[in-house]
């Protein structure tokens, strides 16, 4: 950061740059923090180390921890032995049904998502270290549950790059700000055009996208006048990653306050797919608008797309609790599933949904109506991808506690995401502080009962 500070003052006598950086906003602003690629572009598309059965994911996170035993892992056990009362089993609150030609056994609170059953593997198997929400979440998202660490979508679009000329590689959707926070989109050491660009999906889309002072032409004038000075001083130092990213960045920026704005602006889509995602609904709206921007967003090349939707921690009132938090994703995670089926892209996108840990088989409270924090053993699913739908892949145990088959922590589950998208998650690595870094640290396997 200090190279690149001493960079735009030599540039920036009189405080101009600093006035065009305000003009762009953050779009142009935020790539300035750290080292970003070479002439070529950071972002520019990258083979993958074998053929890839997807090009792109779009990353569903449920913050809080959603009830495996109430969703996605039937028990009929627990549901026979479980009366509640404090700290003792708890059946399900939820009834079960089974669905598809799979037979997959899905909870009542999903009705449309279950109409997608056989296409979605359901990951009974999983594990995480910690109970904890905000180190679960962190571990969830960078692979790390103590260090800060580059994020999985900002790894994926080191690996990769991006297919999209005019958009970030990684786009992070309404985040929250607590669990994490940044940390969960963020490129730690990876250079900084990795990280997660944030959009708004509710109808602000990205602060400062427009400039205020000077019309296109003109805009694009002074760009071309900063650039050449730019192109200068590189000349005078080549080989500096700190001014090529800055020329780098000022051009993606440009490209992308013509292209964000009709990216984010959904009124030309036709009313169909707008009830298709629960738009205009009052339960689903926000989320279905959040669905419906990470589809345009895929279409256009972006590689790496996450959303967050919170409130899943129900240590009580779990029944009105969680019937509200699935309804409101119900409609528009199904839509999501049938609008890209129908376009074609179903199978090479690949679609992830979960929280940082589950909900344990005891009763938290002792009310018979809330569940506590559980990582040993919960549930994710995938779909599309490349990934094998109708199947149900590891097991907890009989009261749904711990993982006892087809176990997956968080390396696995990185792992596989990654070997999907055509990269060996043992050689995507980068060099830091004298040491060859990667998502998975020194473990992972790749859970290869899943792949189609």
């Amino acid at each position: 950061m200090n190279t690149c500070s001493n960079t735009l003052r030599t540039l920036d006598r009189r405080g101009f740059l600093q006035r065009t950086a305000a003009g762009f906003g953050w779009l142009a602003f935020a790539a300035l923090n750290a080292r970003l690629a070479q002439a070529a572009g950071p972002l520019a598309p990258k083979k993958p180390h074998f053929t890839a059965r997807a090009k792109r994911v779009i990353f569903l996170f449920m913050q809080g921890g959603p009830s495996h035993l109430d969703t996605f892992d039937w028990k009929p056990e627990l549901a026979r032995t479980g009366k509640g009362g404090p700290h003792q089993p708890l059946g399900s609150v939820i009834p079960f049904q089974p669905r598809g030609k799979s037979g997959l056994m899905i909870s009542d609170v999903f009705p449309r998502l279950s109409e997608h059953a056989d296409e979605l593997c359901l990951l009974n198997g999983m594990q995480t270290n910690t109970n904890s929400h905000v180190q679960a979440t962190i571990a969830l998202h960078t692979g790390s549950e103590n260090f800060v660490r580059p994020s999985m979508g900002a790894w994926i679009t080191y690996g990769l790059g991006t297919l999209a000329e005019d958009l970030p590689g990684f786009v992070t959707i309404d985040p929250t700000h607590d669990q994490g926070g940044a940390m969960n989109y963020g490129s730690a050491f990876l250079p900084a055009a990795y990280q997660g660009s944030r959009l708004n999906a509710s109808g602000a889309g990205v602060p400062n996208v427009a400039n205020r002072t000077l019309l296109a032409g003109d805009q694009r004038r002074q760009l071309d006048f900063i650039q050449q000075l730019n192109r200068g001083l590189l000349a005078k130092q080549p080989g500096q990653p700190e001014i090529e990213g800055v020329i780098e960045s000022f051009e993606l920026a440009h490209r992308m306050q013509t292209s964000i704005p009709g990216v984010i602006d959904a009124s030309d889509e036709p009313a169909s797919i707008q009830q298709l995602y629960g738009i205009g609904n009052r339960v689903s709206d926000r989320f279905g608008a959040q669905c419906l921007l990470a589809r345009r967003l895929a279409e256009k090349g972006v590689r790496f797309i996450q959303l967050t939707h919170p409130g899943w921690d129900h240590h009580n009132n779990l029944r009105q609790g969680l019937t509200e938090r699935a309804a409101s994703i119900d409609q528009p995670i199904a839509g999501l599933l049938t609008d890209l089926k129908q376009r074609g892209m179903l199978d090479d996108t690949l679609v992830v949904w979960g929280g940082e840990f589950g909900r344990s088989p005891g009763d938290d409270k002792g009310d018979g109506n809330g569940r506590g924090h559980h990582g040993r053993g919960y549930t994710m699913w995938m779909a599309g991808g490349g990934v094998k739908g109708g199947q149900r892949y590891g097991a907890t145990d009989e009261m749904g506690d711990i993982a006892v088959e087809g176990k997956m922590d968080i390396q696995d589950l990185h792992a596989t995401i990654l070997h999907l998208l055509g990269l060996d998650h043992e050689a995507l690595t980068y060099n830091y502080a004298g040491r060859d870094f990667r998502l998975t640290n020194v473990s992972g396997k790749v859970a290869r009962a899943i792949l189609s």
